[in-house]
């Protein structure tokens, strides 16, 4: 037996003993890692090495490798340093493209009665009043999109006061959520995009009905990487890139490259209206991307849209507007046509939609806003010169 190596309580001991040095920290990183404290591509390999460098150096410490097997260990666990290294580059890069993902809007700007805020305002006496208690009892949610529209309303008709978004009167998290809640019936009125089809038939499910009223229009709007080629695309050539029919960017007069398209989560706002677009074209699995989910655990979501060059994404035209004026993205024309305010309003460009103030009622029943006096009052307001004002000069088109 060789004079290096160790016996079975040797061995023990030396596992005992590295298992708190390295061990140790390598749980104590992954932890932090699992809390946000690191990118998830650094989360990700933190188990990696620790375990590899845990059984590398307890393989070399007991002695049993001869000295073939010794340099084999050496190398075999730089190699996959050399692994990890290369994957924390790509994620590394990953990370610094721009990427536009329309839940990241800075809502804390645009918080009502708040100094300095962004929001648009009235430049004389709103002509509908929300007195206290009306404003203690409606409870409000909607899409992140259009927070900076109700949150003006709010704003321009509600006794001052602290209105959080992340309060019970006046909210916003996010078009899925606020659905789910004004199902729910904790929520009385919440703005968004129409309804999926699993949005309605939840509603239908719990036996409500869902009443949309109209208060504004909005661009569904595709964009690229500004350095792509491509300016212009048919729906057809749309529906042709998310059913995965057309694969690369040169069948749509691009350069030799596969097309990345992206999507956005199940019944969100913006998928949704994807879903509508496609019709009876079968729509494409979506890229997926690892995130760290809030209970610290590792889970895959639909990936956020990041601008590779071969990338193409959608969204509504609200959020595209900042990435357009860095010059990061282009919005594309659809048949030949931009999205601008002037062909939104004319209904030129081919996928404008509606967007609701949304309220619900059991089936058969009227809808609040007709025996609600205060919802109703609300309603009329929005649809009025002044609450159309504010749609328009928020950024979106108002329909009146």
């Amino acid at each position: 037996m060789d004079d290096h190596r160790k016996t079975i309580p040797q061995l023990i001991g030396t596992t005992l003993i590295w298992l708190l040095l390295i061990g140790a920290p390598t749980f104590i990183l992954f932890l932090f890692g699992s809390l946000g404290m690191f990118p998830i591509y650094v989360t990700k390999i933190i188990p990696w090495l620790g375990i590899c460098g845990l059984l590398t150096v307890l393989l070399l410490s007991s002695g049993y490798p001869g000295p073939r097997g010794r340099k084999a260990l050496k190398y075999g666990f730089l190699c996959i340093c050399l692994a990890c290294a290369v994957y924390a580059g790509h994620g590394a890069y990953k990370e610094s493209l721009p990427s536009l993902d329309d839940r990241d809007l800075l809502l804390w700007q645009y918080q009502p009665f708040e100094a300095d805020n962004k929001l648009v305002q009235l430049e004389e006496e709103p002509t509908f009043r929300m007195d206290t208690f009306s404003a203690q009892r409606l409870k409000l949610d909607g899409a992140t999109a259009l927070y900076p529209v109700y949150a003006a309303f709010v704003q321009a008709v509600y006794p001052e006061g602290e209105y959080h978004y992340y309060d019970e009167s006046v909210s916003c998290s996010g078009t899925i959520a606020a659905y789910e809640r004004l199902i729910k019936r904790d929520v009385d009125m919440i703005f968004a995009a129409a309804p999926s089809e699993a949005q309605l038939a939840a509603a239908e499910a719990a036996g409500l009905q869902l009443h949309l009223t109209p208060i504004g229009r909005e661009a569904f709007v595709f964009f690229v990487n500004s350095k792509n080629p491509v300016t212009d695309l048919s729906v057809d050539e749309i529906r042709g890139i998310y059913s995965g029919e057309i694969t690369n960017w040169k069948q749509v007069g691009g350069k030799h490259q596969k097309i990345r398209p992206f999507q956005r989560a199940e019944n969100s706002g913006s998928q949704s209206a994807l879903q509508r677009m496609m019709a009876d074209t079968p729509l494409m699995e979506p890229e997926t991307e690892d995130r760290i989910d809030g209970m610290g655990g590792i889970i895959e979501r639909v990936a956020n849209y990041r601008n590779y060059k071969n990338a193409i994404g959608f969204s509504f035209r609200f959020y595209s507007t900042e990435m357009v004026q860095s010059g990061d993205i282009r919005l594309l024309s659809l048949n030949g046509v931009a999205p601008t305010r002037e062909t939104i309003r004319d209904g030129s460009y081919p996928i404008s939609s509606e967007f609701y103030a949304v309220t619900v009622a059991p089936i058969g029943d009227p809808p609040p806003q007709e025996w609600d006096r205060d919802l109703g009052g609300f309603l009329n307001w929005i649809l009025s010169p002044q609450g159309q004002a504010i749609v328009d000069q928020t950024g979106y088109v108002s329909v009146r």
